[in-house]
Protein backbone atom coordinates (compact mmCIF):
# COMPACT_ATOMS: atom_id res chain seq x y z
CA UNK A 1 0.00 0.00 0.00
CA UNK A 2 2.57 2.62 -1.49
CA UNK A 3 1.18 6.24 -2.97
CA UNK A 4 1.48 6.53 -6.59
CA UNK A 5 1.79 9.25 -8.07
CA UNK A 6 -1.86 8.46 -9.98
CA UNK A 7 -3.68 8.03 -6.58
CA UNK A 8 -3.40 11.33 -4.97
CA UNK A 9 -4.85 12.35 -1.59
CA UNK A 10 -7.41 14.29 -3.57
CA UNK A 11 -9.02 10.99 -4.73
CA UNK A 12 -9.58 9.87 -0.58
CA UNK A 13 -10.85 13.48 0.11
CA UNK A 14 -8.13 14.86 1.53
CA UNK A 15 -5.87 18.07 0.42
CA UNK A 16 -2.40 17.45 -0.23
CA UNK A 17 -1.46 21.12 0.23
CA UNK A 18 -3.18 20.56 3.64
CA UNK A 19 -1.86 17.30 4.37
CA UNK A 20 1.65 19.06 3.44
CA UNK A 21 1.32 20.80 6.85
CA UNK A 22 2.58 17.39 8.22
CA UNK A 23 6.08 18.15 6.76
CA UNK A 24 6.61 21.27 8.88
CA UNK A 25 5.21 19.93 12.24
CA UNK A 26 7.38 16.13 11.48
CA UNK A 27 10.93 18.54 10.61
CA UNK A 28 10.32 20.22 14.15
CA UNK A 29 9.58 17.42 16.53
CA UNK A 30 12.83 15.85 14.97
CA UNK A 31 14.86 19.17 15.38
CA UNK A 32 14.57 19.58 18.68
CA UNK A 33 12.40 16.45 20.76
CA UNK A 34 12.47 13.30 19.05
CA UNK A 35 15.30 11.28 17.02
CA UNK A 36 13.09 10.22 14.70
CA UNK A 37 9.35 10.21 13.30
CA UNK A 38 6.74 8.27 10.54
CA UNK A 39 3.55 8.92 10.08
CA UNK A 40 1.04 7.06 7.91
CA UNK A 41 -2.34 8.13 6.92
CA UNK A 42 -4.97 6.27 4.91
CA UNK A 43 -8.24 6.62 3.55
CA UNK A 44 -10.84 4.79 1.96
CA UNK A 45 -8.32 1.99 0.85
CA UNK A 46 -5.74 4.54 -0.14
CA UNK A 47 -2.15 5.39 1.67
CA UNK A 48 -2.85 9.11 0.91
CA UNK A 49 0.22 9.76 3.34
CA UNK A 50 4.06 8.02 4.03
CA UNK A 51 6.18 10.34 5.51
CA UNK A 52 9.46 9.73 7.38
CA UNK A 53 11.91 12.29 9.07
CA UNK A 54 15.06 11.87 11.56
CA UNK A 55 16.91 9.13 12.67
CA UNK A 56 15.89 5.67 14.03
CA UNK A 57 19.18 5.63 15.04
CA UNK A 58 21.41 8.46 15.96
CA UNK A 59 24.39 6.93 16.98
CA UNK A 60 24.85 5.23 13.76
CA UNK A 61 23.41 7.70 11.32
CA UNK A 62 20.78 5.76 10.53
CA UNK A 63 17.66 7.42 8.60
CA UNK A 64 13.93 6.61 9.66
CA UNK A 65 12.69 4.91 7.04
CA UNK A 66 9.38 2.91 5.89
CA UNK A 67 11.67 -0.76 6.97
CA UNK A 68 12.11 0.72 10.50
CA UNK A 69 11.61 -1.72 13.24
CA UNK A 70 10.30 -0.18 16.21
CA UNK A 71 8.67 -1.31 19.83
CA UNK A 72 5.03 -0.72 19.80
CA UNK A 73 4.48 -1.97 23.03
CA UNK A 74 1.01 -1.83 23.87
CA UNK A 75 0.02 -1.41 20.30
CA UNK A 76 0.45 -5.17 20.86
CA UNK A 77 -2.97 -5.18 22.88
CA UNK A 78 -5.30 -5.15 20.03
CA UNK A 79 -3.78 -8.24 18.70
CA UNK A 80 -3.54 -9.95 21.50
CA UNK A 81 -7.56 -9.00 22.16
CA UNK A 82 -8.50 -9.74 18.20
CA UNK A 83 -6.58 -13.33 18.58
CA UNK A 84 -8.82 -14.43 21.70
CA UNK A 85 -11.62 -13.12 20.09
CA UNK A 86 -11.44 -15.32 17.07
CA UNK A 87 -11.38 -17.91 19.48
CA UNK A 88 -14.42 -16.55 20.66
CA UNK A 89 -15.74 -17.12 17.14
CA UNK A 90 -14.91 -20.29 17.68
CA UNK A 91 -17.60 -21.21 20.37
CA UNK A 92 -14.78 -21.74 23.05
CA UNK A 93 -15.92 -19.02 25.67
CA UNK A 94 -18.83 -16.53 26.42
CA UNK A 95 -17.45 -13.04 27.00
CA UNK A 96 -19.29 -13.31 30.79
CA UNK A 97 -17.79 -16.48 31.51
CA UNK A 98 -14.96 -16.75 34.71
CA UNK A 99 -11.78 -17.26 33.73
CA UNK A 100 -11.41 -19.75 36.48
CA UNK A 101 -13.04 -22.36 34.20
CA UNK A 102 -9.80 -22.21 32.43
CA UNK A 103 -7.27 -20.90 34.58
CA UNK A 104 -7.69 -22.19 38.05
CA UNK A 105 -5.33 -20.52 39.51
CA UNK A 106 -7.84 -16.83 39.40
CA UNK A 107 -10.54 -19.38 41.40
CA UNK A 108 -10.94 -17.71 44.65
CA UNK A 109 -9.41 -13.76 44.15
CA UNK A 110 -9.04 -11.07 47.24
CA UNK A 111 -9.56 -7.53 46.50
CA UNK A 112 -6.80 -5.15 48.64
CA UNK A 113 -9.09 -3.47 51.57
CA UNK A 114 -6.51 -1.01 53.10
CA UNK A 115 -2.90 -0.95 54.35
CA UNK A 116 -2.88 -2.99 57.59
CA UNK A 117 -6.58 -4.50 56.63
CA UNK A 118 -6.87 -8.18 54.97
CA UNK A 119 -8.00 -8.30 51.68
CA UNK A 120 -11.47 -8.80 50.72
CA UNK A 121 -12.93 -11.95 48.79
CA UNK A 122 -13.70 -10.56 45.51
CA UNK A 123 -17.35 -10.54 45.20
CA UNK A 124 -17.62 -12.44 41.69
CA UNK A 125 -14.81 -14.14 39.37
CA UNK A 126 -12.84 -12.28 36.71
CA UNK A 127 -14.26 -12.39 33.33
CA UNK A 128 -13.06 -12.62 29.64
CA UNK A 129 -14.69 -9.37 29.13
CA UNK A 130 -13.20 -7.48 32.65
CA UNK A 131 -10.01 -8.67 31.27
CA UNK A 132 -10.46 -7.00 27.10
CA UNK A 133 -11.74 -3.59 29.27
CA UNK A 134 -9.12 -3.87 31.81
CA UNK A 135 -11.56 -3.80 34.32
CA UNK A 136 -10.58 -7.10 35.89
CA UNK A 137 -9.06 -5.61 39.03
CA UNK A 138 -5.73 -6.16 37.88
CA UNK A 139 -2.54 -3.42 37.40
CA UNK A 140 0.98 -2.99 36.48
CA UNK A 141 4.12 -2.66 38.94
CA UNK A 142 5.58 0.19 36.88
CA UNK A 143 2.62 2.75 38.38
CA UNK A 144 3.73 3.08 41.44
CA UNK A 145 0.92 4.54 42.29
CA UNK A 146 -0.99 1.93 44.85
CA UNK A 147 0.52 -0.72 47.38
CA UNK A 148 -0.46 -3.45 44.97
CA UNK A 149 1.60 -1.87 42.17
CA UNK A 150 4.47 -2.54 45.01
CA UNK A 151 3.40 -6.21 45.38
CA UNK A 152 3.70 -6.19 41.43
CA UNK A 153 7.14 -4.84 41.67
CA UNK A 154 7.93 -7.36 44.97
CA UNK A 155 6.93 -10.44 43.41
CA UNK A 156 8.66 -9.85 39.86
CA UNK A 157 5.04 -9.71 37.90
CA UNK A 158 6.49 -7.91 34.83
CA UNK A 159 5.68 -9.82 31.35
CA UNK A 160 8.82 -7.59 29.61
CA UNK A 161 11.80 -8.75 31.78
CA UNK A 162 10.97 -12.19 32.97
CA UNK A 163 12.89 -15.17 32.35
CA UNK A 164 9.91 -17.26 33.46
CA UNK A 165 7.37 -18.77 31.28
CA UNK A 166 4.11 -17.19 30.70
CA UNK A 167 1.77 -19.25 32.61
CA UNK A 168 4.53 -18.67 35.40
CA UNK A 169 4.45 -15.47 35.71
CA UNK A 170 0.07 -15.30 35.04
CA UNK A 171 -0.17 -17.83 37.84
CA UNK A 172 2.12 -15.71 40.11
CA UNK A 173 -0.25 -12.48 39.96
CA UNK A 174 -3.25 -14.76 40.33
CA UNK A 175 -1.71 -15.09 44.07
CA UNK A 176 -1.45 -11.22 44.74
CA UNK A 177 -5.02 -8.82 45.68
CA UNK A 178 -6.84 -7.19 43.11
CA UNK A 179 -6.89 -3.57 42.98
CA UNK A 180 -10.67 -3.41 43.02
CA UNK A 181 -13.56 -5.64 42.40
CA UNK A 182 -14.16 -6.89 38.96
CA UNK A 183 -15.95 -4.89 36.93
CA UNK A 184 -16.11 -1.96 38.79
CA UNK A 185 -13.29 0.12 38.39
CA UNK A 186 -11.01 0.75 34.81
CA UNK A 187 -7.70 0.16 35.62
CA UNK A 188 -4.76 -0.30 32.53
CA UNK A 189 -3.12 -3.52 33.95
CA UNK A 190 -0.88 -6.78 32.76
CA UNK A 191 -4.75 -8.25 31.86
CA UNK A 192 -3.73 -8.43 28.42
CA UNK A 193 -0.78 -10.28 29.31
CA UNK A 194 -3.30 -12.62 30.87
CA UNK A 195 -5.08 -12.55 28.07
CA UNK A 196 -2.36 -13.65 25.72
CA UNK A 197 -1.85 -16.74 28.44
CA UNK A 198 -5.40 -17.50 27.56
CA UNK A 199 -4.98 -17.71 23.98
CA UNK A 200 -2.39 -20.28 24.60
CA UNK A 201 -4.01 -22.77 26.79
CA UNK A 202 -8.05 -22.30 24.72
CA UNK A 203 -5.82 -23.06 21.69
CA UNK A 204 -3.22 -25.51 22.91
CA UNK A 205 0.07 -23.53 20.98
CA UNK A 206 2.00 -21.29 22.47
CA UNK A 207 0.93 -17.74 22.65
CA UNK A 208 3.50 -16.90 20.06
CA UNK A 209 2.84 -19.46 17.26
CA UNK A 210 -0.78 -18.73 17.66
CA UNK A 211 -0.56 -14.93 17.18
CA UNK A 212 1.53 -15.49 14.38
CA UNK A 213 0.20 -18.44 12.22
CA UNK A 214 -3.35 -16.64 12.93
CA UNK A 215 -3.12 -12.82 12.75
CA UNK A 216 0.42 -11.73 11.76
CA UNK A 217 1.06 -13.77 8.55
CA UNK A 218 -2.48 -13.75 7.59
CA UNK A 219 -2.24 -10.40 7.57
CA UNK A 220 1.17 -9.87 5.46
CA UNK A 221 2.75 -8.00 8.54
CA UNK A 222 6.47 -9.20 6.96
CA UNK A 223 8.65 -7.73 9.71
CA UNK A 224 5.69 -7.68 13.01
CA UNK A 225 7.63 -10.29 16.14
CA UNK A 226 8.67 -11.16 19.41
CA UNK A 227 12.12 -11.01 18.55
CA UNK A 228 14.55 -8.98 15.67
CA UNK A 229 16.39 -11.91 14.09
CA UNK A 230 20.29 -11.50 13.25
CA UNK A 231 19.45 -10.31 9.88
CA UNK A 232 17.31 -7.45 10.54
CA UNK A 233 18.88 -5.76 13.42
CA UNK A 234 20.33 -3.13 10.64
CA UNK A 235 16.62 -1.82 10.28
CA UNK A 236 16.00 -1.86 14.51
CA UNK A 237 15.51 1.31 16.09
CA UNK A 238 17.55 2.81 19.32
CA UNK A 239 14.81 3.71 21.90
CA UNK A 240 14.78 7.36 24.12
CA UNK A 241 14.35 9.63 26.24
CA UNK A 242 14.03 12.97 26.91
CA UNK A 243 17.59 14.03 28.32
CA UNK A 244 18.48 17.13 30.46
CA UNK A 245 18.93 19.47 27.31
CA UNK A 246 15.59 18.72 25.81
CA UNK A 247 16.95 16.10 23.57
CA UNK A 248 16.50 12.14 22.43
CA UNK A 249 19.04 10.52 25.19
CA UNK A 250 19.43 7.02 24.47
CA UNK A 251 17.60 4.46 26.32
CA UNK A 252 18.07 1.14 24.87
CA UNK A 253 20.94 0.67 21.97
CA UNK A 254 19.70 -1.91 19.18
CA UNK A 255 22.94 -3.28 19.40
CA UNK A 256 22.26 -4.91 23.08
CA UNK A 257 18.82 -4.57 23.22
CA UNK A 258 16.89 -7.51 24.72
CA UNK A 259 14.52 -7.67 21.69
CA UNK A 260 16.95 -9.05 19.54
CA UNK A 261 17.41 -12.28 22.02
CA UNK A 262 15.49 -15.30 22.65
CA UNK A 263 13.13 -14.58 25.72
CA UNK A 264 11.53 -16.87 28.05
CA UNK A 265 7.80 -14.98 27.46
CA UNK A 266 6.17 -13.29 24.87
CA UNK A 267 4.23 -10.55 26.43
CA UNK A 268 0.40 -9.77 24.87
CA UNK A 269 0.46 -6.67 26.97
CA UNK A 270 3.38 -4.86 25.12
CA UNK A 271 6.24 -7.07 23.49
CA UNK A 272 5.79 -6.81 19.41
CA UNK A 273 7.95 -5.07 17.08
CA UNK A 274 7.15 -3.96 13.54
CA UNK A 275 6.93 -1.48 11.18
CA UNK A 276 4.57 1.21 10.29
CA UNK A 277 3.51 -0.73 7.10
CA UNK A 278 2.52 -3.47 8.98
CA UNK A 279 0.58 -2.22 11.63
CA UNK A 280 -1.14 0.01 8.74
CA UNK A 281 -2.40 -3.88 7.59
CA UNK A 282 -3.98 -4.35 10.59
CA UNK A 283 -5.85 -0.98 11.07
CA UNK A 284 -6.69 -1.77 7.51
CA UNK A 285 -8.28 -5.18 8.71
CA UNK A 286 -10.57 -3.55 11.40
CA UNK A 287 -11.31 -0.86 8.96
CA UNK A 288 -12.88 -3.37 6.42
CA UNK A 289 -14.69 -5.25 9.89
CA UNK A 290 -12.70 -7.85 9.76
CA UNK A 291 -10.98 -8.93 6.32
CA UNK A 292 -7.98 -7.76 4.08
CA UNK A 293 -7.19 -8.71 0.63
CA UNK A 294 -9.11 -11.74 0.82
CA UNK A 295 -8.15 -13.16 4.42
CA UNK A 296 -11.25 -12.57 6.81
CA UNK A 297 -9.84 -12.92 10.70
CA UNK A 298 -12.76 -11.78 12.01
CA UNK A 299 -16.86 -11.53 11.28
CA UNK A 300 -17.87 -7.65 11.02
CA UNK A 301 -20.60 -8.30 13.92
CA UNK A 302 -17.96 -9.79 16.36
CA UNK A 303 -15.91 -6.34 14.92
CA UNK A 304 -18.76 -4.04 15.70
CA UNK A 305 -18.81 -5.66 19.45
CA UNK A 306 -14.98 -5.41 19.94
CA UNK A 307 -15.12 -1.41 19.16
CA UNK A 308 -18.41 -0.40 21.32
CA UNK A 309 -17.98 1.23 24.25
CA UNK A 310 -17.99 -1.73 26.91
CA UNK A 311 -18.03 0.63 30.40
CA UNK A 312 -21.24 2.20 30.27
CA UNK A 313 -19.83 5.55 30.61
CA UNK A 314 -16.40 6.65 29.93
CA UNK A 315 -12.65 6.17 31.63
CA UNK A 316 -13.39 9.07 33.32
CA UNK A 317 -16.25 7.58 34.97
CA UNK A 318 -14.90 4.10 35.53
CA UNK A 319 -11.26 4.66 36.66
CA UNK A 320 -8.30 6.85 38.34
CA UNK A 321 -6.07 9.30 36.01
CA UNK A 322 -3.00 7.08 36.51
CA UNK A 323 -2.56 6.23 33.46
CA UNK A 324 -3.43 5.12 29.94
CA UNK A 325 -2.15 5.62 26.65
CA UNK A 326 -5.54 7.90 25.96
CA UNK A 327 -7.41 10.24 27.11
CA UNK A 328 -9.83 9.38 29.95
CA UNK A 329 -12.64 12.55 29.72
CA UNK A 330 -15.18 11.67 26.52
CA UNK A 331 -13.35 8.09 25.96
CA UNK A 332 -14.65 4.89 26.64
CA UNK A 333 -13.37 1.36 25.87
CA UNK A 334 -14.05 -1.49 23.80
CA UNK A 335 -12.57 -4.81 23.95
CA UNK A 336 -9.48 -3.79 23.48
CA UNK A 337 -9.28 -0.55 22.05
CA UNK A 338 -10.03 2.61 23.11
CA UNK A 339 -13.60 3.84 22.03
CA UNK A 340 -14.32 7.82 21.46
CA UNK A 341 -17.78 8.80 22.50
CA UNK A 342 -17.70 12.70 22.58
CA UNK A 343 -14.80 14.20 20.78
CA UNK A 344 -15.68 17.46 22.54
CA UNK A 345 -15.48 15.97 26.06
CA UNK A 346 -12.16 14.33 25.49
CA UNK A 347 -11.06 18.09 24.02
CA UNK A 348 -9.33 16.10 20.68
CA UNK A 349 -10.73 16.13 17.09
CA UNK A 350 -12.26 13.17 15.59
CA UNK A 351 -15.99 10.94 15.69
CA UNK A 352 -17.60 9.09 17.80
CA UNK A 353 -17.03 5.21 17.02
CA UNK A 354 -13.39 5.84 16.72
CA UNK A 355 -10.91 3.19 18.07
CA UNK A 356 -7.11 3.79 19.14
CA UNK A 357 -4.45 3.17 21.52
CA UNK A 358 -0.75 3.59 21.82
CA UNK A 359 2.63 2.18 23.17
CA UNK A 360 4.76 3.45 25.63
CA UNK A 361 7.34 5.06 23.04
CA UNK A 362 5.41 7.31 22.13
CA UNK A 363 3.29 4.86 19.15
CA UNK A 364 0.02 5.31 18.21
CA UNK A 365 -2.75 4.57 16.07
CA UNK A 366 -6.50 5.35 15.60
CA UNK A 367 -9.22 4.36 13.04
CA UNK A 368 -12.00 6.34 12.21
CA UNK A 369 -15.05 4.47 10.36
CA UNK A 370 -16.94 7.32 10.45
CA UNK A 371 -14.33 8.66 7.96
CA UNK A 372 -13.09 5.71 6.37
CA UNK A 373 -8.97 6.64 7.92
CA UNK A 374 -6.84 5.13 9.92
CA UNK A 375 -3.59 7.04 11.04
CA UNK A 376 -0.32 5.60 12.63
CA UNK A 377 2.92 7.69 13.79
CA UNK A 378 5.87 5.71 14.72
CA UNK A 379 8.60 7.05 17.42
CA UNK A 380 10.93 6.07 19.65
CA UNK A 381 10.14 8.27 22.60
CA UNK A 382 9.88 6.66 26.13
CA UNK A 383 7.18 7.34 27.92
CA UNK A 384 4.25 8.26 25.80
CA UNK A 385 3.39 11.29 27.94
CA UNK A 386 6.59 13.11 27.13
CA UNK A 387 5.04 15.96 24.85
CA UNK A 388 1.57 16.06 23.26
CA UNK A 389 2.60 14.69 19.76
CA UNK A 390 -0.51 12.50 19.20
CA UNK A 391 -2.90 15.44 20.25
CA UNK A 392 -0.94 17.83 17.82
CA UNK A 393 -1.02 14.98 14.92
CA UNK A 394 -4.79 14.53 15.36
CA UNK A 395 -5.32 18.37 14.45
CA UNK A 396 -3.11 17.89 11.26
CA UNK A 397 -4.75 14.80 9.88
CA UNK A 398 -8.08 15.90 10.35
CA UNK A 399 -8.02 19.56 9.12
CA UNK A 400 -6.76 17.79 5.77
CA UNK A 401 -10.15 16.33 5.26
CA UNK A 402 -11.90 18.63 2.47
CA UNK A 403 -14.67 16.52 1.45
Amino acid sequence: MIPDAANTPEHAGLSSQRLSKIDGWMDRQVEGKLAGLSVLVSRRGRLAYERHAGFADIARGLPMAADSILRIYSMTKPLTSVALMMLYEDGLFQLDDPISGVLPCFQDMHVYAGEGREPVPAERGITYRDLLTHTAGLTYGFMSATPVDAMYRDQGVDFQTADRTLAEVVELAATLPLLAQPGSAWNYSIATDVVGHLVAVLSGQSFERFLHDRVIAPLGMMDTSFQVPPEKIGRFAANYVRGDNGRAALLDDPATSLFTMPRAIASGGGGLLGTGRDYMRFCRMMLNRGTLDGERLLGRKTVELMTANHLGGDMASMGQARFSESNYEGIGFGLGFSVMLDPARAQILGSPGEFAWGGAASTAFWIDPAEEMAVIMMTQLTPSSTYPIRRELRVLTYQAIVD
